[in-house]
């Protein structure tokens, strides 16, 4: 067999001491028929035979399954890099300690905003403290810790000062993702950035970014964030000059792999379970998950012809169409039950603004209340100049972000980089 996927992101347990409004997954309670030690550790087992190097663990929230530290140290002492992704409502410094010694190398920690946004979209008051007592305990046990934020209209006028805050804390890196309709966030959709306000998104974010990079914090963009706008090689490339820092197509069952705690295996961790869950590890062997089903399949043939049949709207007629074939499938499938077409898209949005028209989303069709479902919804598109719709108050533009004061008086002017030309 030919090695293709390197990277693990394993739930192994939907339990969680949260209840954030933009998970996913649903979390909170535990899965019926969650894999029992022993299968996990011939999980383990199976993902070193297939070729993964790391490992992620993820939940609802990880530290929550009793064997936890017992699958973590089985990762390393298998030769795979074991990390970790928490809410961090919890990890005292004995726990930090024993992750160390388990051979947990590298934590994220969620920052969703400042304290008040943070605790309101958690779900529980004190998560934010914790999350940051958490982020010195980790250090103190000397783990790298970096963090994860989502931007939604909540938390993106706050995106500087998060920055700041995180900064602060000594964090090495902060993965950034635009909140999508998936699981809960599919019930709270009026949290969700509308197409149009990525127009006011994006310069804020290049700039943040830039900052960053200059004092040491690595912004590391998650798959739904850029496309082709004039920050692409800024934040792909993170901070460096890469000519090929730029968006190259959906990864899943390409290098990425995504294990949720009953067994189900996908190509991706985030994508949609009824859609893309190739089988189960109880049924099947790992191996034949990964190379016979379509589900962990469907990216292979990419540089064909066939590899961009998948596209319809806008992305289908895009000049960057074979390269980026249609962005995050997570992100597209989300919104339009369907991949193929994406929404948030920093290229298509500039595209839309010079014809003089914006794509906004209406939710058409509720999710089902399921784990990693979606709903679906209506793309409008409109006059660029046509009113704002009536009873929208998180509605996003750039006079709502809060510089810090110190930024302020910089009068800093935003990167502006050449968009990846059709040569690249």
């Amino acid at each position: 067999m030919t090695y293709r996927i390197s990277y693990a992101v394993w739930e192994i347990t939907l339990k969680c001491n949260l209840a954030c409004q933009h998970c996913g997954s649903r979390a909170g309670h535990t899965r019926t028929k969650e894999l029992s030690t022993e299968e996990a550790l011939d999980m383990v087992k199976q993902l070193a035979e297939v070729g993964i190097t790391e490992v992620t663990l993820i939940g609802g929230e990880a530290f929550l399954r009793p064997d936890w530290l017992e699958i973590a140290k089985a990762i390393t002492d298998a030769g795979m890099m074991c990390g970790m992704t928490t809410g961090g409502f919890g990890i005292t410094l004995d726990t930090a300690r024993r992750m160390k010694e388990a051979g947990i190398r590298v934590v994220s920690v969620s920052v969703d905003g400042l304290e008040a946004t943070h605790d309101r979209l958690r779900g529980k008051k004190g998560s934010w403290q914790w999350a940051f007592k958490t982020i010195g305990n980790l250090r103190e046990a000397g783990i790298a810790v970096g963090c994860n934020t989502q931007i939604n209209r909540l938390s993106a006028p706050e995106f500087p000062q998060i920055y700041e805050r995180i900064r602060d804390a000594g964090v090495f890196a902060w993965q950034i993702q635009l909140t999508v309709p998936m699981g809960n966030a599919a019930d709270n959709s009026e949290i969700l950035m509308q197409p149009y306000e990525l127009l006011d998104l994006y310069p804020m974010i290049a700039r943040v970014a830039k900052r960053a990079y200059k004092e040491g914090v690595q912004v590391q963009p998650g798959n739904n964030i850029g496309y082709y706008g004039p920050y692409e090689r800024l934040l792909r490339g993170r901070g460096k000059d890469n000519p090929w820092a730029f968006w190259q197509g959906c990864n899943a069952g390409l290098s990425t792999l995504g294990i949720e705690a009953d067994g189900a295996i996908k190509g991706c961790p985030s994508l949609p379970t009824s859609a893309y869950t190739g089988g189960n590890i109880r049924d099947y062997s790992l191996r034949t998950i990964i190379e016979e089903t379509e589900e962990l399949r469907f990216n292979l043939g990419a540089d064909t012809p066939q590899g961009t049949e998948h596209l319809w709207g806008f992305c289908k007629g895009c000049e960057f169409a074979q390269l980026c074939r249609g962005g995050c499938s997570w992100t597209a499938h989300v919104f339009f039950d369907k991949r193929g077409n994406n929404p948030y898209c920093h290229h298509r949005a500039l595209t839309q603004a010079k014809q003089g028209i914006r794509e906004r989303v209406e939710l058409k069709y509720k999710a089902s209340g399921n784990p990693f479902d979606n709903g679906e919804f209506a793309l409008i598109e409109e006059p660029i100049n046509a009113p704002w719709p009536e009873n929208d108050p998180l509605h996003f533009t750039s006079d709502r972000i809060q510089w810090p004061e110190s930024w302020q008086e910089e009068n800093e002017s935003t990167p502006e980089l050449v968009a990846v030309s059709k040569s690249s």
